[in-house]
């Protein structure tokens, strides 16, 4: 685990053993094949609501794949408010909202990350279900990459609409230990981290995105059995407080602290930091009182004021509006501290000014997307043209999804044009 310690509490075999990190995310709780909560934990797709259970067409039937879904509810994520997830092919759901080459490092859900091939077996699906309070992925019956001997994997991973996250385990044919990491990472656990966009030092214009992971829960996989569970019930975060005085007044194991500018209470490290920084909250002195907060603050020049964290999807969201200044140049680093700022992160960042060419290519985009929507109604309009003929013609019949590639032995992503595939009898649309 990132940014504090992990302890182990263990009981005699088949019994609860509790795993608590001391960063007070998570309380972890690890259930044995003799435990009697296991039957609750297990969510049976098979009996659930047909129309709520889609197997899906495009993740059953490739390797290396993953496709994001949008969920009917707000997934409380390390006190984040999510409602999109991106489901990987390789046992684990991508949390963040900025897709970049190497999904496995960090923001995600993984009940058991490794080299699954769903393609390998007809018997092998990659299924889901939400039914407005939960949403469940299941990986059923399949099978690691060129491990096939070893047999067919079944596990799940439950996101509850409290917060609440639960691994099932119902086939584990081997010892987690025994499963190579040299093709895929194998691990089992939580993680998020947050994004900054940093000047480039190549191209001043341009900024290159770096994501620091700031906490990460790590399960022993050695306690992953047949029929074994883990439950992470999560603990309040500083994030929940709307106001200044529940705030500064919180009894939480982090130090929070109230921004009066973004109206947020926050430790400084979550999805926001970027923006704690940018307002200059990491500098108020914790000593003052809210009275002190309210007089000091003054406006923004243009009068607006930042959204509240409930306005705001994602922490990362914004990074999407500096694409056209933005590098493709993704960093991975990871943050191991305590709750400090570590010298190892970026300072406040300081405005820069708008350049003439960010203006003159904001310019050209409009242009582009008139000249698109005039040339649409055209072609609408006059459907035997040559020009509609042309589109006609061309018109695409598929959808990009994600999907991972293996390069110098770690996995990473491109797009692929995924149909609708059939397995088993079931057909289904993929959206992504």
């Amino acid at each position: 685990m990132v940014g504090g310690s992990l302890a182990i509490d263990t009981l005699p075999a088949n019994e609860t053993r509790i795993v608590e990190d001391n960063h007070s995310y998570y309380v972890s709780r690890i259930y044995g094949p003799g435990d009697a909560r296991l039957r609750g934990l297990w969510v049976d797709m098979a009996a659930a609501n047909r129309s709520q259970v889609k197997i899906h067409g495009i993740l059953s039937n490739t390797h290396r794949q993953a496709s994001r879904i949008i969920l009917s509810f707000d997934f409380p994520f390390y006190g984040h408010l999510l409602r999109q997830v991106t489901i990987a092919t390789g046992g684990f759901i991508f949390m963040g909202d900025v897709i970049h080459r190497m999904l496995t490092a960090t923001q995600y859900i993984a009940p058991l990350m490794a080299n699954f091939n769903p393609s390998y077996s007809r018997n092998s699906t990659v299924q889901y279900l939400d039914n407005g309070t939960v949403f469940v992925v299941q990986w059923d019956k399949v099978y690691l990459q060129g491990k096939e001997d070893t047999g067919s994997f079944t596990f799940q991973a439950a996101l509850h609409s409290t917060g609440r996250i639960v691994f099932g385990y119902k086939e584990i044919p081997v010892p987690v230990l025994q499963i190579s990491a040299t093709q895929h990472p194998v691990k089992a656990g939580l993680s998020d981290a947050f994004m900054v966009l940093n000047p480039s030092p190549d191209v001043p214009e341009s900024r290159r995105r770096t994501i620091y992971e700031y906490h990460r829960v790590e399960l022993d996989t050695s306690k992953i059995t047949n029929l074994s569970a883990v439950e992470f019930t999560p603990l309040p975060t500083c994030l929940q407080h709307q106001s200044c005085e529940t705030c500064v007044s919180s009894e939480l194991t982090f130090n929070c602290s109230w921004c009066h500018v973004l109206q947020r209470c926050s430790s400084g490290f979550d999805r926001y930091r970027e923006e704690w920084l940018s307002y200059g909250c990491g500098q108020q002195s914790d000593e003052k009182t809210c009275e002190d907060l309210a007089e000091g603050y003054s406006a923004p020049p243009d009068g607006s004021v930042p959204p509240r964290d409930g306005d705001v999807p994602t922490a990362t969201s914004s990074l999407f509006v500096d694409k056209l200044t933005t590098e493709d140049d993704t960093k991975l680093n990871q943050y191991a501290g305590g709750e400090g700022v570590g010298s190892s992160l970026p300072s406040k960042q300081t405005g820069a000014p708008v350049h003439t060419g960010t203006i003159v290519g904001i310019v050209l985009a409009v242009l582009l997307i008139a000249i698109i929507i005039l040339a649409g109604i055209y072609i609408n309009s006059h459907p035997t043209s040559a020009a509609a003929l042309f589109f006609i013609e061309r018109r695409p019949h598929r959808w990009p999804a994600m999907k991972f590639r293996n390069h110098t032995n770690q996995a990473t992503y491109a797009e692929v044009e995924p149909a609708s595939q059939e397995k088993e009898g079931f057909v289904e649309a993929e959206q992504c």
